[in-house]
């Protein structure tokens, strides 16, 4: 599946916020968003005096969200559609089977300091869904399932161990429930929004593909 190669800070400074794409880089004064809260490019400065339209506002409220979760556009919407197709409220849909996508549940359990750490540990095939290997990072986990990370390498399993140390204080969402001292946690109920833990106005997401 294709993914985004590029500087990860580019698109942090682009929306004007920390998306914490860096780990604990994006805790310390290297982040780029501390340095130049301003878009990228040769005219960044000048666009943070600029009044965005409505459609403007809508299109940043997606790119935001859709970077946030390391997605490219056709991935995103494609979730989307899923979303929109689904019983009960579009917005709050989206936003479950992006915080249900096995990179992320990973990332929220603290076992990567960001979600591209745990699409990396996804790939190389570290992660178990009910005692089977699981490689698809876009994998969706469900009511009940057993997420866990399995490792006999002592550096992996140190690194990991020291992120859960830096990271202790980021809060674990309800709908996971954790094993202390275990890489491993149970979807113990469905994510609501204030489970993702981050500002999102998903309804502006469902404005603007509803042209």
């Amino acid at each position: 599946m294709a993914r985004y190669t590029d500087a990860s800070c580019r698109l942090c400074r682009r929306e004007k916020q920390k998306l914490f794409l860096k780990g604990s880089k994006c805790t310390t004064d290297k982040c780029a968003v501390s340095k130049r809260a301003f878009p990228p490019g040769q005219h960044g400065a000048t666009q943070i005096r600029k009044k965005e339209s409505n459609y403007g506002v809508q299109l940043r409220e997606k790119q935001k969200v859709k970077r946030l979760y390391g997605l490219l556009e056709r991935q995103f919407k494609h979730y989307f559609r899923i979303a929109e197709k689904a019983k009960g409220v579009t917005g709050l849909t989206l936003l479950q089977l992006l915080e249900r996508r096995l990179d992320n549940v990973i990332f929220r359990m603290n076992l990567a300091s960001s979600r591209a750490e745990a699409r990396q540990s996804v790939q190389h095939g570290l992660v178990y869904v009910n005692d089977k290997r699981v490689d698809i990072p876009s994998y969706t986990v469900s009511l009940g399932d057993e997420i866990t990370l399995k490792t006999k390498r002592d550096t992996f399993v140190k690194k990991v161990k020291e992120t859960q140390e830096t990271f202790k204080d980021r809060a674990v969402p309800k709908w996971l429930q954790v094993v202390p001292n275990e890489f491993r946690s149970k979807v113990v109920a469905m994510p609501t929004k204030e489970d993702v833990g981050f500002p999102i106005q998903e309804q502006l997401i469902v404005e603007l593909y509803s042209k």
